[in-house]
């Protein structure tokens, strides 16, 4: 099981911790990857991070600003998201896929961030 959490109102140039708690998986053996569901334009993959050795990956609409690191004692995945904008305002989600795998198997209930004066 995933499960995203931390979302809520943030005003335009500020930052948000998203949290992914993982529950049910060897997380070794995965690869955990943070996606938004913007209104009107589908869902975009975000970020994501080898729970093996760390390795992180970005979108390069959101490199340098949106930034994923993990807990391993608390088996939770975080995306720090920074500097927001109106744009930013999406369902965000965490999914679990292997790390042979292309695609996202598991997926939690999403957070929703909205970022609004």
């Amino acid at each position: 099981q995933l499960q995203a959490s931390g979302g809520g109102l943030v005003q335009p140039g500020g930052s948000r911790t998203l949290s992914c708690t993982v529950s049910g998986f060897t997380l070794e053996d995965y690869v955990i990857g943070w996606h938004r569901h913007l209104p009107g334009a589908g869902r975009r993959w975000l970020s994501s991070i080898t729970m093996r050795d760390s390795r992180t990956n970005y979108a390069a609409s959101v490199k340098g600003r949106f930034t994923v690191s993990r807990d391993s004692g608390k088996n939770t995945v975080y995306l720090h998201v920074n500097n927001l904008t109106p744009d930013d305002t999406a369902i965000y989600f965490c999914a679990a896929r292997r790390i042979e795998r292309d695609e996202y198997n598991y997926w939690g209930q999403g957070t929703l961030v909205t970022v609004s004066s």
